[in-house]
Formats: structure tokens, C-alpha cells, sequence
């Protein structure tokens, strides 16, 4: 009876000490990033490796001083992989890595009801001009301006599936480097890997325009689990 007592009071005690143990086992994927934008709002987006094309998508709030996972989603990335944002170029299909606000939402369907983002229509006449040429490279225009090339842009109406909802990715945009991408978006998924873009299931990017909250200062970070593009990084 000794004997059983003494081996049920040291499991208890080792219960005790792994229940402690637990909480702090693993921070938040956002509590273990250098930077999340210095708002309260955060997607982050993270593939396997570089060569991958498909990962996770995870939205967070931070609540009370904690990261708490709002809802995640299965994503896809270029037909390319991912590369480091910086070093990134024009027409590679790959996904820019790093930490991106979100300047503006767009959809060729109506915003979701409870969307407070802004959100743009999609009408016939609206394009993304990707022309490097361009004085309007990597800006939404309407109707497309005389120095956008057609062929170097895209008339975003052409996508029904894809720009049903999406959010434009500030990758290149504040102070745009011609050559380096232009029309990095999360959108709904098409029937595979993107040009560049994040895409995730239909209903996700729903929930995502929902939730998303401009006063809160949402970004979004993208990278792998590790290596040179770790998402931790940035």
C-alpha cells in the first residue's frame, strides 16, 4: 500500500508539472514573429518550403495582449514556389515572401454583409496594369490609361472565380520597383496553383473580409517553416 502510494503521488506530481509545462510549450506563430505590423489584426500564410505551392493560411487577433487564432484555411502559392520579397522579379510565378499591409479589398461579387474594409466593384472597365512602362504600374485603373499595355495587364473582370473577393497584398505598392511584381492579391482559389498570388477555398476568404477590421491595422506575412524565407523572420 506504501508502494502505491508513493507511485500515484509522484504521477500526480508529474501531472502537475507537464500541465504547467504545456502553456508555454509553444507560443502563437505570431508571438515568435520579428514584426507583425504593429496592429491587432495578422494573416499569415506559410508553406513547407520554398519550392512548395500549397500551405496554411491562419488569421489572428490579438486579445488581451495574446495572439489567438481566428480561423485558418488551406492555401496555395505560385506555380513557382515562394522567394524572398525583395529580390523577387516581374512574371517568375512565384509568391513574394515578407510583411505586407492590405491597402484595399476588391470582388466582382458584392462584399460579403459585415464587411467594413474598403471594398472596390469590379466593373468591365477595371484593370490592374502590371505594364512596367506604365505610370500607373502596379495601381487599379479605370478605365486602363493609353500607356498600359492590354497584353501587361489584367482586366480583372476576366477572373470571375478567382476575384469573386480578394484583397490586394502591398507587396510593391507604396513605392512600386518596375520589374519586381505587380498584382499580388489573396483571392479565392482557381483550379490550381497562382501566378504569384495567395489563394484559399471561397468561403474562407468570406470570413477573412468579415473579420478583417481596418482600425486594427491587419497585415499579412508570408513564408516557410524555415530556412532563408522563414516567416519567423519577418
Amino acid at each position: 500500500m506504501r508502494t502505491s502510494a508513493v507511485a500515484g503521488a509522484l504521477a500526480s506530481a508529474s501531472l502537475l508539472v507537464l500541465g504547467a509545462a504545456a502553456p508555454n510549450a509553444v507560443a502563437p506563430l505570431p508571438a515568435r514573429m520579428a514584426d507583425t505590423g504593429g496592429g491587432t489584426q495578422l494573416i499569415t500564410a506559410v508553406a513547407p518550403t520554398k519550392s512548395s505551392t500549397t500551405g496554411t493560411l491562419t488569421w489572428w487577433d490579438r486579445r488581451n495582449g495574446r495572439w489567438v487564432k481566428v480561423g485558418s484555411a488551406s492555401a496555395r502559392f505560385g506555380a513557382k514556389g515562394l522567394v524572398e520579397g525583395a529580390s523577387r522579379k516581374q512574371n517568375t510565378n512565384t509568391t513574394p515572401t515578407g510583411l505586407y499591409d492590405l491597402p484595399f479589398a476588391f470582388g466582382i461579387k458584392g462584399a460579403p454583409s459585415g464587411t467594413a474594409y474598403k471594398y472596390r466593384p469590379v466593373h468591365a472597365s477595371s484593370w490592374w496594369c502590371e505594364d512596367n512602362a506604365s505610370r500607373s504600374y502596379n495601381r487599379w485603373t479605370e478605365p486602363r490609361p493609353s500607356d498600359c499595355r492590354a497584353s501587361e495587364s489584367e482586366r480583372l473582370g476576366a477572373y470571375p472565380t478567382q476575384y469573386a473577393y480578394a484583397l490586394v497584398i502591398g507587396f510593391n505598392y507604396q513605392q512600386p520597383v518596375r520589374g519586381r511584381g505587380a498584382g499580388i492579391f489573396l483571392h479565392v482559389n482557381g483550379r490550381g496553383a497562382t501566378a504569384g498570388c495567395v489563394s484559399v477555398p471561397g468561403d474562407a476568404m468570406r470570413a477573412i473580409l468579415r473579420w478583417a477590421a481596418p482600425g486594427k491595422k491587419p497585415h499579412i506575412a508570408i513564408g516557410t517553416t524555415s530556412g532563408s524565407t522563414a516567416i519567423t523572420r519577418y
